[in-house]
């Protein structure tokens, strides 16, 4: 008797469905990002992923990880990093100031990615000036492609420096069909992104 309450109990805690750890972002509605007094207001649902790429970002996704994917980085402070520290001793990231010029701020979204997502493979394609979060900002697009795969991947990127800290919203997909289909549903986000003054 014992063990036949003992395994029901067991199937029905297998039975119960594993909460996951992403949470689905409503379209139509501000939402503030990355533990940061910047808001946006997507056009369309997305899913904030549960881990976060570093202290002040978040990540959201329409399909799923590595397809789609946007990550906010708000309020990033001087001394600091975008993403975990990989391999601190042998390859540290590289580390935001806020003397950075507007147009140091590719190269090190370019050099953070290739530690943290070992990507060797990496170029910056284009450098513009233009205005984010109400101030003057970068937006950049790049490629890059994985060591352990041979996807080449296509991203969008907007930048700003407000009171001495990094605001930045990137847009990473595969080339071939995700890239062409999100950027809109990027570029949507960007242009309502707001900061609470």
């Amino acid at each position: 008797m014992k063990r036949t309450l003992w395994l029901g109990a067991i199937l029905l805690a297998a039975a119960q469905p594993v909460s996951a750890s992403n949470t689905l972002i409503a379209a139509q509605a501000p939402v503030a990002v990355a533990k940061s007094p910047m808001t946006v207001m997507p056009d369309r649902e997305w899913n904030k992923m549960g881990a976060r790429p570093g202290r002040n970002s978040e990540s959201w996704t329409i399909d799923g990880d590595g397809l789609n994917e946007v990550t906010f980085y708000g309020g990033i402070e001087a001394d600091r990093t975008l993403f975990r520290e990989v391999n601190k001793r042998g390859t540290p990231l590289p580390r935001f100031s806020s003397t950075m010029l507007l147009t140091d701020l590719p190269a090190l979204l370019e050099a953070s990615y290739r530690i943290a997502l070992n990507t060797p493979v990496m170029t910056i394609n284009t450098v513009v000036p233009t205005i984010f979060l109400g101030q003057k900002a970068v937006q950049f697009t790049y490629t890059y492609s994985r060591v352990d795969e041979e996807v080449r991947r296509r991203g969008d990127a907007v930048a700003a420096i407000i009171g001495g800290k990094l605001f930045m919203i990137t847009f990473d997909a595969p080339d071939v069909f995700y890239y062409q289909r999100d950027v809109a549903a990027y570029r949507a986000i960007v242009a309502k992104a707001a900061i609470a003054r």
